[in-house]
């Protein structure tokens, strides 16, 4: 059957959270032995947890971990979330919340070079296209702000479900209209996103690259399929 709708995740795959080294001016970490600066590594580190906070390395109570597992259902719950995983690092509370409001901001998310390409593209050419996200807070401003848009979004906070739960997906395409077989799903998480295969979609894997180092990943994956040529 021929594709007739594509689905998208959202960070890393379109759109992508990249730091200035001016979010980090004036801060330090704090630590048993002192006070030290937030050098380009420490960056690195803080930038880990904001957007793949998952490792060992952070240190949760039973409450924390309460408020990771349900982050992407709650705006309350991925605030807690993620400034417990600055915090743990090192980071004083009110840089920690500076850094975060910084990622909750769609003006700190960057489009991939070929995303708004894709998704005009593949509207022009009568597919069906969908937002499928786990996340806590509205992604539509990053879209509008970088002239793109989708036929829907299905959001995590918004419906009570998260990726790789079967549910999201099929409203999902409820919602487009269109059978998992018609269908596929592109994404940077094989668990996550993955997970639509279970219900009979297609799906197509992207690397979470830097921006500028994937300037054509979302074209030549969907070539590779024969979608949008």
């Amino acid at each position: 059957m021929p594709v007739r709708a594509v689905l998208f995740d959202f960070s890393g795959t379109l759109f992508r959270l990249e730091e200035d080294d001016s979010w980090f001016a004036g801060m330090e970490l704090i630590d048993d032995d002192g006070r030290r600066a937030v050098d380009e590594h420490v960056q690195a580190e803080l930038m880990e947890r904001l957007t793949h906070p998952t490792g060992g390395s952070v240190t949760r109570s039973e409450e924390a971990q309460r408020a990771w597992v349900n982050r992407d259902l709650e705006p309350a719950l991925h605030r807690e979330a993620y400034l417990h995983a600055l915090t743990d690092a090192g980071l004083p509370d009110e840089h920690a919340e500076t850094l975060y409001r910084r990622a909750v901001d769609p003006a700190s998310w960057v489009p991939y070079p070929d995303t708004v390409e894709v998704l005009r593209s593949l509207r022009a050419r009568g597919l069906r296209t969908g937002i499928v996200s786990n996340i806590a807070f509205d992604i539509r401003p990053a879209f509008r702000a970088a002239g793109a848009d989708a036929d829907d979004f299905v959001l995590s906070f918004e419906v009570g479900a998260v990726k790789p739960d079967p549910r999201i997906f099929e409203l999902a395409l409820q919602r487009l209209g269109v059978p998992a077989a018609d269908a596929v799903m592109v994404g940077d998480s094989e668990e996550n996103d993955g997970a639509a295969r279970r219900l009979g979609c297609d799906f197509i894997l992207v690397d979470p690259l830097p921006v500028a180092e994937r300037p054509t990943g979302l074209i030549d994956a969907l070539h590779d399929r024969g979608i949008g040529r």
